[in-house]
């Protein structure tokens, strides 16, 4: 009969904690807050893109870098059968309309489940890297692909897949030379339920890894989750969304390519993918308003989407600006806002994409 008891009681803690523990998270990633419509001038639709435009890389020539098609866990999908693509849009010519970029033969596309991306420009032969986070579908387990860009016949040739036991659970990517970049990892766990505990206890176990041929390493841990991660213009410091937290950090890359917070700024939303602008150093970020709507979709009361701007993210006070909002009526789930030359490209994990005029 004591025993009974004592595990009953301890069942009633346990449920507690676990309450508590659902509670928190679900206010955690505001699951009430109401969003205001905050519109941009002359926004339209990017033809062809439907199921998803989950991150953007702009070279500087205005070519516009779109992964495609992701399938991932909890996340709404309109398409699971078909494979990831990736598309190129130029953002300088007269008519705004993507191009699915061809890959060179042999590699998997039925397999294809794009995530992160990121570019790095070797500037001794202006050879194009792009770095993409490949979960393949439908094992979801995380290698990078890296290919060469050849802008003259919008293909993608793939140079190699890179595996690591560290790199499992990859979410975004930020290059720093031809075969070398860091990654942030958004779980610890690699089973889906586990995931679900996970994030529900709270449990900051991410982390920020950098890889080069030669060493692979943790360079920063103990993230929420973290999500996009990007650089700053001068090469000194990586910024990384915490999403669970709805935190920006800025860290320091250190002498042996570990990583030390400088800071944390609180956005007030769900940070998704970071874009930096090289000429000002504003970072753009894909938000999501209300978590709890994009993991528990419903049509009728989709997930809004939110676009936020930090200016002058290096001084005592960072300014935050909102620049566009919508609640789910033109596209929904946001994740990533990249800038060029007064319009703003809006990509989303799940739904379309959507380019708007600045002014």
């Amino acid at each position: 009969m004591g025993r009974v008891i004592v595990f009953v009681a301890l069942f009633g803690i346990l449920l507690a904690v676990f309450a508590a523990s659902f509670i928190s998270l679900r206010s955690r990633i505001w699951a009430t807050r109401e969003l205001k419509q905050n519109h941009l001038p002359n926004c339209q639709y990017l033809k062809g893109i439907a199921y998803g435009s989950e991150d953007i890389a702009i070279l500087p020539n205005g070519l516009a870098l779109i992964s495609s098609g992701l399938k991932y866990p909890l996340s709404q999908n309109f398409a699971p059968d078909v494979p990831g693509k990736m598309f190129v849009l130029d953002l300088e010519g007269d008519v705004l309309k993507p191009v699915e970029l061809r890959i060179s033969h042999g590699f998997d596309m039925q397999s294809f489940n794009p995530h992160g991306i990121s570019t790095y420009i070797d500037h001794t032969d202006d050879t194009v890297y792009v770095f993409v986070v490949n979960h393949l579908h439908p094992q979801f387990t995380s290698q990078i692909e890296l290919f060469k860009f050849l802008e003259e016949d919008n293909t993608l040739i793939h140079l190699k897949t890179i595996k690591h036991e560290l790199l499992l659970n990859v979410n975004d990517i930020v290059a720093i030379g031809p075969e070398t970049f860091y990654a942030s990892s958004d779980h610890y766990f690699t089973d889906s339920i586990l995931r679900i505990f996970e994030k529900i206890f709270g449990l900051a176990w991410c982390k920020i890894i950098y890889y080069s041929p030669g060493e692979v390493i943790n360079a920063a841990s103990d993230f929420g989750g973290a999500n996009g991660i990007n650089i700053s213009p001068d090469g000194r410091y990586i910024y990384v969304a915490d999403f669970l937290d709805s935190i920006v950090h800025v860290l320091e890359i250190q002498d042996n390519k570990t990583l030390t917070r400088v800071k944390a700024i609180h956005i007030g939303s769900l940070p998704d993918n970071i874009h930096v602008d090289h000429e000002t150093g504003d970072l753009w970020i894909g938000c999501h308003p209300n978590g709890w709507k994009f993991l528990f979709y419903n049509k009728d009361d989709p997930p809004g989407s939110e676009i936020l701007r930090i200016k002058n993210i290096h001084s005592e006070k960072p300014v935050v600006t909102e620049v566009y909002a919508d609640n789910g009526s033109v596209i929904q789930g946001s994740s990533v806002a990249a800038n060029y030359k007064g319009k703003v490209l809006i990509g989303t994990v799940f739904h379309k994409a959507l380019c708007c005029d600045l002014h």
